[in-house]
């Protein structure tokens, strides 16, 4: 799974009320106000500029702009930091109380069969679907343990867990 397959299943509405819950503030903070600024091309970058531009970088991102989707990935997430921390939590997944977990952090075995359907059920109503659902489908590609975009109960989409077999031919 990449993530320009995810944007593709939330569509074009749910990648601009994506956009809008990006935070310029948060973007400086993480360190990725530049790599937003450059990706989506804006010689100034405004949340006013960037929800403007939301219908060409939904086009680049449907086009295949797979390091776009994954910096505006990177850009709504850090923008909502209580909400991974909140999810990180419920999984109970150790980090570093930010949301981010290193990428050694044994998480593939919190990740049992059904922990998408888990972390939907959890947070959905209580944040939007889109940025559920993104998140959802960033940790199971961060993880490699979703093959497909996750789309919430009955969409029809594999809630998968960590391969087993595969992890132990790793080890």
């Amino acid at each position: 799974m990449d993530l320009v397959g995810v944007y593709s299943a939330l569509g074009q509405r749910g990648c601009n009320k994506l956009v809008r819950t990006i935070s310029i503030g948060a973007l400086r903070t993480y360190g990725v106000y530049e790599a937003i600024k450059i990706r989506s091309r804006l010689h100034t970058l405004n949340r006013q500029k960037l929800r403007a531009t939301s219908p060409k970088l939904w086009k680049r991102i449907a086009d295949g702009d797979e390091a776009l989707a994954r910096d505006l990935s990177e850009g709504v997430l850090v923008s909502n930091i209580p909400f991974i921390v909140a999810v990180l939590d419920f999984l109970g997944i150790e980090h570093d109380g930010s949301g981010f977990f290193p990428g050694d952090t044994d998480s593939m075995n919190r990740l049992t069969p059904g922990w998408a359907s888990k972390v939907f059920g959890e947070f959905s109503g209580r944040y939007p679907d889109d940025l559920v659902l993104l998140y959802i489908n960033h940790l199971g590609w961060e993880t490699s343990t979703l093959e497909t975009p996750y789309l919430g109960p009955g969409a029809g989409t594999p809630d998968a867990a960590p391969d087993q077999s595969a992890q132990a031919a790793s080890a």
